[in-house]
């Protein structure tokens, strides 16, 4: 009799447990996902030098409403001193409409040995998906908005004063799942100002090699129309990276 009680109870409780947590289950998709990631890097232009740069991207996305962090941090050195150091940090709000949405971002780089060390950027538009599915997304941008650019000190100008301009921001994102563990991914975006435009091109790609961590390799290209003297109008940096997705 004991013996039947036992397996009763036993039975009874193994019910409840799948009852509670089916073999099947998988945790509701979360609104929230961030990326980590870190790897060496490959300047050329106004820097020289190879070594470790670092990412964090937080994005937060709802039915009504998108909000995007990104964070770059780039550092080398020599056997004597600092070569390249350089952040990065973009932030952007879009609201969602009927059609497309309307956005806010702002966009601040230190760059310590970059033709230009303080850069800020604030504007603001409109963005509308050209194309959406599972495997290809292409997006764009259009907006007014605000540059500050401080120039390097140079040996004719010790102590150069910032440009202000009032500019016209553009940008283009495409992404395409080329097949179920690679993905490519392209950002061109374009500045155009009074006393200076930019243009700058992100590119990377992606291969998922376990769950969630994948090996990437970036090139960013921007050029700069006018620049102080002894600077080159185009800085490109190559990055080979281990990210990890958070989801």
């Amino acid at each position: 009799m004991n013996k039947v009680i036992i397996f009763t109870s036993t039975l009874l409780a193994s019910s409840s447990a799948w009852a509670l947590v089916p073999p099947d289950y998988k945790e509701p998709p979360s609104d929230f996902n961030a990326e980590i990631e870190a790897g060496m890097q490959l300047n050329t232009g106004n820097n020289q030098s190879q070594n470790f740069n670092g990412r964090t991207y937080l994005n937060y996305d709802t039915e009504k409403a998108r909000q995007e962090l990104t964070l770059k941090a780039y550092y080398a050195a020599d056997d004597e001193s600092t070569t390249a150091e350089k952040y990065d940090l973009y932030a952007q709000s879009s609201y969602k409409l009927d059609s497309g949405y309307v956005f806010g971002r702002g966009e601040f780089t230190w760059d310590d040995f970059g033709s230009y060390t303080k850069l800020s950027t604030i504007s603001a538009g409109y963005g509308f998906d050209i194309i959406s599915n599972y495997q290809t997304k292409l997006s764009l941008e259009v907006g007014p908005g605000y540059r500050y650019d401080l120039p390097k000190a140079t040996d004719s100008d010790l102590n150069p004063e910032a440009n202000q301009d009032i500019i016209l921001r553009t940008a283009a994102k495409y992404s395409v799942k080329l097949q179920e563990y690679t993905s490519l991914n392209a950002d061109l975006t374009s500045e155009v100002g009074e006393d200076n435009n930019t243009l700058t091109l992100d590119l990377s790609y992606k291969n998922t090699f376990l769950q969630d961590w994948a090996f990437k390799i970036g090139v960013n290209v921007k050029y700069t129309a006018v620049v102080p003297e002894d600077s080159f109008k185009t800085d490109t940096i190559t990055t080979f990276n281990l990210l990890y997705t958070f989801q």
